[in-house]
């Protein structure tokens, strides 16, 4: 892929970028001059980062309604605008007029509508937009109150087919680019169910991820094929084929390696929260802080720290009475690195669960504090 990719508007990862919608949605929301319309939102980004699946969870998590139009599939104007039909007032005036097509909402908001991939349309159909992204409405019919327009882009400058859209047309949008963070993504895919063997991969080994075949819309393909494989060294023939499918080569053969290293095997948070010996749990880390030859394995270490973080801050986790003298055992291990175990301490103390900030407050972790510092 080129390096020379145009980028427009802010980066920043799915978070920030939720950020940035839910304030230009509230000051859409609040527009109460009839002659004023709302400002749509242009999402970049490279291919399979993720912005299609950002935007539609970001309607579901609200509650809100969600429709999506592709229009690099439109090949005539109609299924953009809609079919004419003639309409004849009661004085006999005959109109034109356009019925709206079955992608158009019928019911107030708050709604998305996602025109996804909008410069892989044609020229055409691009220009016929125009009129939307502008008054959020086209021909003879308007979109209902209170819904938002989000438009996704491929960049420009990059090995993509794309149309190139004028500055009259960017003019009519706000811009924003999304990049990929593999501990946001991680989040997601603790809730969307991803594989968690794919999960601590991605965390081991995030250095893979946007190459030309191996983006996260790939990788979560492939664990979704691997999934039901109980066992992965035992069918790594069947593995290595499926990853080979999916993804690039370097990323197939890493994951390859990264299942007959046994890291899919790594502690899971559950079992260092709930264990009721945590003796085990520290040998179990202890192994796992060496390779076979002694060598300090960091990446592994980083990831048992990563996934836990993000356990404990998912929105589901709730704190039970053991968790609390586990987490403080696990801060005091002495095969953790100073800087994981001192991170995970301060990403936690901005965390807003007041059982979790007493639990940091505990004199225990005075001198590990002192230690770290």
């Amino acid at each position: 892929m080129s390096d020379s990719i145009i980028q427009y508007g802010p980066s920043g990862n799915s978070k920030e970028i939720e950020n940035i919608l839910t304030h230009i949605f509230s000051s859409n929301m609040n527009i109460t001059d009839s002659d004023k319309k709302p400002t749509p939102v242009c999402i970049w980004g490279t291919h399979g980062l993720g912005k299609t699946e950002m935007v539609k969870d970001y309607a579901k998590q609200r509650g809100w309604k969600f429709n999506y139009i592709a229009p690099a599939q439109f090949e005539e104007m109609g299924d953009l605008h809609g079919m004419p039909y003639v309409s004849e007032s009661p004085q006999g005036v005959k109109r034109t007029l356009f019925s709206p097509p079955d992608w158009v909402p019928i019911e107030e908001g708050p709604g998305i509508l996602l025109i996804d991939d909008i410069n892989r349309a044609d020229d055409r159909i691009l220009r016929g937009c125009m009129q939307l992204l502008q008054n959020y409405e086209l021909s003879s019919w308007k979109l209902p109150q209170k819904w938002q327009i989000v438009s996704t882009a491929n960049p420009e400058g990059a090995d993509y087919s794309v149309t190139p859209m004028d500055d009259a047309m960017l003019t009519r949008m706000i811009h924003t680019t999304l990049i990929f963070n593999h501990k946001v993504w991680a989040e997601w895919a603790i809730r969307s169910g991803v594989d968690k063997r794919g999960i601590s991969f991605v965390l081991t080994y995030p250095e893979l991820i946007n190459t030309d075949r191996t983006t996260p819309r790939s990788l979560t393909q492939f664990f979704d094929l691997i999934k039901n494989i109980e066992d992965l060294k035992e069918n790594i023939n069947l593995v290595l084929s499926l990853a080979l499918s999916t993804l690039d080569e370097v990323s197939a053969s890493s994951f390859v390696n990264f299942v007959n290293d046994d890291l899919q095997k790594l502690i899971e948070p559950e079992e260092i929260l709930n264990s009721n010996n945590f003796k085990d749990i520290k040998n179990r880390i202890k192994l796992l802080s060496k390779d076979s030859e002694g060598e300090k394995r960091i990446d592994r270490l980083s990831t048992i720290t990563t996934r836990l973080y993000l356990h404990i801050t998912s929105p589901t986790y709730k704190i039970q009475t053991n968790h609390s003298e586990n987490l403080i055992q696990f801060f005091l291990l002495k095969y953790l690195p100073k800087d994981l175990s001192m991170s995970l301490y301060m990403d936690l103390l901005k965390f807003s669960n007041e059982k979790i900030k007493k639990m940091l407050r505990d004199k225990r972790l005075a001198s590990f504090l002192v230690d770290a510092m």
